[in-house]
């Protein structure tokens, strides 16, 4: 499996990475980069690009669109870099990657994890 960035503000990545876990067993194509409290964004970069070194290819979810993990993301695509990244990041994304990559199937992400998005309510009553 292609290997996948989680960057998030704090242990957000982190904890998704657990919960994806749980549902897919064990993930080491799963990297979380959190961007601590005490950080800047140039410590937060410098992490994530000794990250990035380790791979060829990759895929980046980020937790907020405009929060510091993905506008340090996007900087570095604008600076040459090669990935996806992707903002709003949540736990179905994650399951709908993997189950892309282990099939070979190329997915869409933001189409299918908005598939996700349901109000109960609704089919409920």
């Amino acid at each position: 499996m292609k290997k996948l960035i989680l960057i998030s503000h704090g242990a957000f990545c982190e904890g998704l990475k657990e919960s994806a876990e749980m549902i897919l067993g064990e993930q080491p194509d799963i990297v979380p980069v959190p961007l601590l409290p005490e950080e800047s964004a140039e410590d937060f970069q410098a992490k994530l690009l000794a990250e990035m070194a380790k791979e060829d290819g990759f895929t980046v979810f980020a937790d907020l669109m405009g929060g510091t993990p993905a506008n340090v993301a996007a900087k570095l695509l604008m600076q040459g870099q090669q990935f996806d990244l992707y903002a709003g990041m949540n736990l179905p994304m994650i399951v709908a990657y993997v189950n892309g990559e282990l099939l070979g199937e190329a997915q869409d992400i933001v189409g299918k994890t908005k598939e996700y998005i349901v109000k109960v309510n609704d089919l409920l009553l």
